[in-house]
């Protein structure tokens, strides 16, 4: 968990020096992202909150999420994770958004498999957009604790780059 502390002070470090705050919409990893992000110096200058939303009915009253294409994915898709970041960050009034939903254990609706989707949005748009798969035998937090760490690291590659300056 330090290498996952260095990244966050970095990520804070980078939000702080251009000004910019995040917002989290989690599924999957319960909590975990806004827990982390709580814990860095001077979070509350760019962390404006988040909030967990485990079901179809909370996604889409609280993210605004498409109800007919939630109950086709069963609340799990790339289309929903995008929707999540970009209507956090519309909810919470940020640049930056995260979301996760997925499976972090192997059930019925994920055919047996564990896996996650995730998005990170800037200034409105879909930076980047991904699914993350693991081992049907990866033990359910562990499953959350790795893919709340893959995010991380795809949060500080993302947020260091110049090109998103010259996004609207």
């Amino acid at each position: 968990m330090e290498s996952s502390n260095l990244t966050l002070n970095k990520i804070g470090q980078h939000l702080l020096r251009r000004e910019e705050t995040i917002s989290i919409a989690e599924s999957v990893t319960s909590g975990s992202l806004q827990m982390a992000f709580s814990q860095i110096p001077q979070a509350e200058q760019f962390y404006k909150g988040g909030l967990t939303a485990y079901n179809l009915e909370q996604k889409v009253n609280l993210l605004n999420i498409d109800q007919d294409e939630a109950i086709s994915a069963n609340c799990v898709s790339r289309n929903i994770s995008e929707q999540m970041a970009i209507n956090v960050a519309k909810l919470f009034n940020t640049e930056w958004g995260i979301a996760t939903t997925g499976f972090a254990t192997p059930v019925e609706e994920s055919n047996g498999e564990i896996y996650a989707y995730y998005c990170i949005s800037y200034k409105g748009t879909i930076i980047r957009s991904d699914k993350i798969e693991l081992h049907p035998m990866t033990k359910a937090v562990d499953a959350q604790n790795y893919f709340m760490e893959y995010v991380i690291g795809c949060l500080r590659c993302e947020v260091k780059r110049d090109h998103l300056e010259v996004i609207a």
